[in-house]
């Protein structure tokens, strides 16, 4: 099973800068309790923006630098050279970034969104999310508080 995680603003809002626009500690929270133990996919610039291997998690970079090499990590050239390497993990992640989850919508069994519920000047989005081919499963909806700025909602999808 491989499941697309992400974050997103009201428009679809990624990033700007190669960073988040948001900070929600219960949105780093889950990720962590979701993805601990997994395969991870992620982006060279994704990565980057994350400057290490994250702990108890498989970390898999896509890049089209063959001499890329990241300590810790295993480096791959292509989406589904990634998930190859991966397959021995029933719970795959993919993380981003932009490109990555542009290609990676069309392959995924699942997505698991969190949605902020806020719009952002931002410079990179996340692919629109295309009813016909994705069924909503499941959703939580929370209120901003003290330490969440912004009402958010998790979201699942199964492909159809």
């Amino acid at each position: 099973m491989t499941t697309l995680i992400a974050a997103i603003g009201t428009n679809n809002e990624l990033g700007k800068n190669n960073g988040l626009m948001w900070h929600l500690p219960s949105d780093l929270k889950r990720f962590k309790e979701v993805t601990s133990g997994h395969h991870i996919i992620m982006g060279r610039k994704t990565y980057e923006s994350i400057g290490k291997p994250l702990p108890n998690r498989t970390t898999i970079i896509i890049t089209r630098n063959p001499n890329y090499k990241a300590e810790g990590c295993t480096t791959t050239d292509s989406l589904e050279k990634a998930i190859k390497l991966a397959k021995k993990d029933k719970n795959i992640y993919v993380i981003g970034g932009a490109q990555i989850y542009k290609e990676a919508i069309h392959k995924v069994d699942y997505l698991d969104i969190c949605e902020v519920h806020q719009s952002f000047d931002a410079d990179v989005f996340f692919p629109e999310i295309n009813l016909n081919t994705w069924e909503e499963i499941s959703r939580k909806r929370f209120s901003a508080d003290d330490k969440n700025q912004y009402d958010y909602s998790f979201v699942k999808y199964k492909r159809i």
